[in-house]
C-alpha cells in the first residue's frame, strides 16, 4: 500500500483547513485581486464570500496602512522577497475597524498552470491592540500622577542592598551622586537621624502574614534642605520567610507636612486661648460670682430675723436661702471643671477621681471609675486627656439615655488609655462628626497635638465607648521602670 496521500485526499484536507480554521485566510492573485475568502475572513471583514472575491485588499485596508502593504507586495510580486509580514487595520463593511496580523507568501506554481497565487493568513488581533492601548494609556496617566504627585517607585534588594528607582527621584531626592541606584545603607544615613528608628522599625516589623507597611520620615538632602518622604512598600518572601526583595512607592510629602504643622500650630494657640478663657471665667465665677452669692446667705438670715417679717415671707425667705446655696455649689462645680488647678495639685489620677465624685454627685449618676498608677507625664498630655474625661463624660449623660458609666485610666508599656464606656442608646459615628454636640472633632483635636489618638466603638441601641490613647513619653518610662 502507497505511504503517498492521493491529491484527492491531499484538496480534502486543504478545503478541511480553510473552511474550519480560526484565521482569516485568502487566496489573491499578484493583482492583490481576492480569489478565495474562507468564513472566519469574511466574518473579521463583515462581508459575504461572495462580495469579498473579485474585490482588491486595498478596498477594506486602512490608507494609512495600505501604502507600507502595498510597498511590500510589489516586491512580492517582483520576486524580490517571498513573503513578509505586518500589522495592520480593516475596515469593515459597517465602517468600523478591525486590527490584524497579515502574514503574506507567494506560491510560484499554482494550480493547473494558473500563475502565482499569493496567500494571506489574517489574525484578528483588536482586543489585543486595544489592551495595549488601555495599557499604555493608562501608564502615561500613571506617569502623569506620579509626577504631579512627586512620587518615584523603588525595589530593594536585601541581599545586594541595591536600590532600584524610577527617574523621578532626581528631582525628589536632588543627590548629586546617583539617585536610581544607591544602597540601602547610604538611604539609611541620609535619613534624619531623629527618624532613624522609625524607618528601620518599619521594615524590621515586616512578616509573611504582615509584608506590607506605611511610614513617614525625613531625609537631608545635599543642598542642607530637609524633605519629608512617605514611603509604601510590601515585601516578598520565600518559603523560609526570607524577605527576597521590597517594592513600592515614595512620596514627598513636605508640603503637606508644612501645611498640617501650620494647623497643627493653629489648633495648639486655638486650644491655648480656649484654656486661658476658661481659666479666666472659672476665676471670674469663684472670685466675684461665688463670692458675691456666698454673701447673700448672711444677708437673708439677717433678714428672717426681723420680727416684722411675715412667717409665708419667711418661709420663701427659706426657699430663696436653698436655692442660693444650690446655685452656689452649682457656680464653684463649673469653676472647677473650666479651672485646671486641679492637675497641677493632685495629678491626673488624683484629678480625674476627683472630677468623677463631683460629676457623680452633682449629676447623679454612678460612676465606676478604675486608675492605675501612672508614670509622670507632661502638663499637655494630662490637660488634654482630662479634657476629654471632661466631654466625654457630659455627652455621654446628656445623650446615652442611662445613669451608670464606667471609667478606665490605664498606662501601658507605651501608652496611656483613657475610656469612658455606656450602655446607653449609643449613636452614628458619621453622624456624630457633623455635629457640633458631641465635641468629638474637638477631643480628636487636642489628642493630635500629644500625638494622641481617638477610637470610638459604638452602634445605634449598643452603647458607646470613648477611648484615647497617647504615647508615653521616653522620660517618664524610664522613671517608672
Amino acid at each position: 500500500m502507497s505511504s503517498q496521500t492521493p491529491p484527492l485526499h491531499a484538496n480534502h484536507l486543504f478545503r478541511y483547513l480553510f473552511e474550519h480554521a480560526s484565521l482569516g485566510i485568502a487566496v489573491e492573485d499578484l493583482d492583490g485581486r481576492l480569489l478565495l475568502a474562507n468564513p472566519a475572513l469574511c466574518l473579521m471583514l463583515g462581508y459575504r464570500e461572495k462580495e469579498l472575491c473579485g474585490m482588491s485588499c486595498s478596498e477594506f485596508g486602512n490608507s494609512e496602512d495600505s501604502t507600507h502593504d502595498s510597498a511590500l507586495f510589489q516586491r512580492l510580486r517582483a520576486g524580490l522577497i517571498d513573503q513578509y509580514s505586518m500589522e495592520k487595520r480593516y475596515l469593515r463593511k459597517d465602517g468600523t475597524q478591525r486590527w490584524g496580523r497579515l502574514n503574506v507568501s507567494l506560491l510560484k506554481d499554482g494550480n493547473e498552470g494558473s500563475g502565482p497565487l499569493v496567500f494571506a493568513f489574517v489574525e484578528d488581533i483588536t482586543e489585543y491592540k486595544q489592551t495595549q492601548t488601555a495599557l499604555r494609556e493608562s501608564e502615561q496617566r500613571l506617569h502623569l500622577a506620579v509626577r504631579a504627585g512627586r512620587m518615584y517607585a523603588f525595589d530593594w534588594d536585601p541581599r545586594t542592598d541595591a536600590i532600584l528607582r524610577s527617574e523621578e527621584c532626581r528631582d525628589i531626592l536632588n543627590w548629586t551622586d546617583d539617585p536610581e541606584h544607591e544602597t540601602g545603607q547610604s538611604f539609611f544615613e541620609r535619613v534624619h537621624p531623629d527618624d532613624r528608628e522609625a524607618y528601620t522599625a518599619a521594615e524590621g516589623g515586616l512578616t509573611p502574614e504582615h509584608p506590607a507597611y506605611q511610614t513617614s520620615y525625613r531625609v537631608l538632602r545635599p543642598d542642607g534642605s530637609v524633605i519629608w518622604l512617605e514611603d509604601t512598600g510590601r515585601a516578598s518572601f520565600n518559603t523560609l520567610g526570607k524577605i527576597l526583595r521590597v517594592t513600592g512607592m515614595v512620596a514627598d510629602v513636605t508640603v503637606r507636612k508644612g501645611a498640617e504643622a501650620a494647623l497643627a500650630n493653629v489648633s495648639r494657640k486655638f486650644i491655648e486661648a480656649q484654656e486661658q478663657e476658661r481659666t479666666r471665667i472659672g476665676r471670674e465665677l469663684h472670685d466675684d460670682i461665688g463670692q458675691r452669692l456666698a454673701l447673700l446667705a448672711p444677708e437673708l438670715q439677717q433678714l428672717q430675723e426681723n420680727p416684722l417679717i411675715l412667717p409665708e415671707v419667711r418661709s420663701r425667705m427659706d426657699e430663696l436661702e436653698k436655692q442660693i446655696s444650690e446655685i452656689a455649689s452649682d457656680v464653684q462645680l463649673l469653676s472647677h471643671e473650666l479651672h485646671s488647678a486641679k492637675l497641677h495639685y493632685l495629678g491626673l489620677a488624683g484629678a480625674v477621681r476627683g472630677f468623677c465624685r463631683e460629676f457623680s454627685e452633682k449629676q447623679k449618676v454612678e460612676i465606676d471609675f478604675q486608675i492605675d498608677v501612672l508614670p509622670a507625664s507632661s502638663p499637655d498630655i494630662s490637660l488634654c486627656l482630662f479634657r476629654v474625661l471632661q466631654e466625654a463624660l457630659h455627652n455621654s449623660a446628656k445623650h446615652s439615655g442611662v445613669r451608670h458609666f464606667e471609667v478606665r485610666l490605664w498606662v501601658t508599656a507605651d501608652e496611656i488609655h483613657l475610656t469612658v464606656k455606656d450602655s446607653g442608646v449609643g449613636f452614628d459615628r458619621e453622624e456624630a462628626k457633623m455635629s457640633q454636640g458631641l465635641g468629638l472633632v474637638s477631643m480628636e483635636e487636642r489628642l493630635k497635638l500629644v500625638n494622641g489618638t481617638l477610637t470610638i466603638e459604638t452602634q445605634p441601641q449598643g452603647g458607646a465607648t470613648i477611648h484615647a490613647r497617647v504615647p508615653v513619653e521616653r522620660d517618664s518610662v524610664r522613671a517608672a521602670g
